[in-house]
């Protein structure tokens, strides 16, 4: 708020007021007066004429010098004593300064409308699309990618490496209350036997897949309650990335849930000493399972690494076995 023309105390000398018009200081200087917004400075009087002019320093309203100056003595006694009472007062009703053109008063500004532009609101940038989900995974270690057929996914938060993909989502266990998944497929090479032949390899590691799925897990729990009972219910010939291979299928029954089926399945690597890959399924029974042809879509969309063409699965033309 921009105080009203009038004396104020001068910024550059407090010892006297300096007229302020409003918007600027002037070059007016007097003797500090009573407290208040006063006038313009006075006209000097005619020459050898008696002033009429009201005292404003000292004295009360309307007071007038005679002819003599008698009052004149009494006058700037009570001017000098005002002054001391002035300055306190205009001291603690407005603050000094040039630096914004005039004097501040203490008043609080008023809340009158902004007259600077009106403030812009950032128009939020928008989020990346998220990127594609990825249609397969590979297995560096063996030189072969694995198809993810809908409701599969890469592996996450899976205690073992060797975990391609698994079903999206986890539930409950039926038995110990852990963490467990509907599906899972395994694949690892076979350096611990000599036996090289696929069917063979199949056929012994069947019932190791089955207890490590639905018996006893990697710290010795028994999510399912162990296993009541198996039951062999396909086997024979395959063929993955263009190699000759074998599975056998098991139907488990369990203590507690629908159970579910493994599925062991080996054949010839393409790459390196050409050790045989193991790939093991587990698909949970029931209608919370996923349906037994993903087995067959998985396998049959087995490629070698940088081959697109090299398929196979049960039926299947045999490729070379070397």
């Amino acid at each position: 708020m921009t105080p009203p023309p009038g004396w104020y105390p001068d910024p550059s000398a407090p010892h006297q007021e300096r007229w302020w018009d409003g918007t600027a200081w002037t070059e007016h200087r007097r003797a500090p007066g009573p407290a208040g917004y006063g006038a313009p400075p006075a006209q000097q009087q005619v020459s050898g004429q008696p002033s009429t002019v009201p005292l404003l320093t000292g004295g009360h309203p309307g007071q007038r010098r005679s002819a003599d100056g008698t009052a004149r003595g009494r006058a700037v006694a009570l001017t000098s004593a005002g002054a001391v009472l002035v300055a306190a007062i205009v001291g603690g009703a407005f603050f000094l300064g040039e630096d914004d053109g005039g004097p501040r008063t203490g008043t609080p500004p008023s809340s009158a409308a902004p007259t600077g532009p009106s403030p812009v609101t950032a128009t939020p940038t928008p989020s990346p699309a998220p990127t594609e989900s990825p249609t397969e995974v590979e297995d560096q270690l063996n030189g072969v990618t694995f198809p993810l057929p809908d409701g599969w996914v890469p592996p996450k938060n899976v205690a073992e490496d060797d975990v391609m993909m698994t079903t999206d989502g986890t539930y409950d266990c039926p038995a110990d209350g852990g963490v467990c998944r509907h599906g899972l497929v395994v694949s690892r090479t076979v350096t611990a036997n000599a036996e090289s032949s696929p069917k063979t390899l199949a056929e012994q590691d069947i019932e190791d897949a089955a207890d490590d799925a639905y018996d006893r897990d990697l710290v010795g729990n028994k999510p399912f309650g162990g296993i009541e009972s198996h039951e062999e219910v396909a086997a024979g010939p395959v063929a993955v990335a263009g190699r000759a291979g074998y599975y056998v299928r098991w139907r488990v029954t369990t203590a507690e849930g629908p159970g579910g089926y493994v599925q062991s399945m080996v054949f010839p690597s393409t790459v390196g000493t050409e050790s045989p890959i193991l790939v093991r399924y587990v698909f949970d029974a029931g209608e919370d399972g996923p349906p037994l042809a993903d087995m067959e879509r998985i396998t049959k969309g087995i490629r070698p690494v940088g081959d697109a063409d090299t398929g196979g699965g049960v039926g299947s033309g045999i490729g070379p076995s070397d």
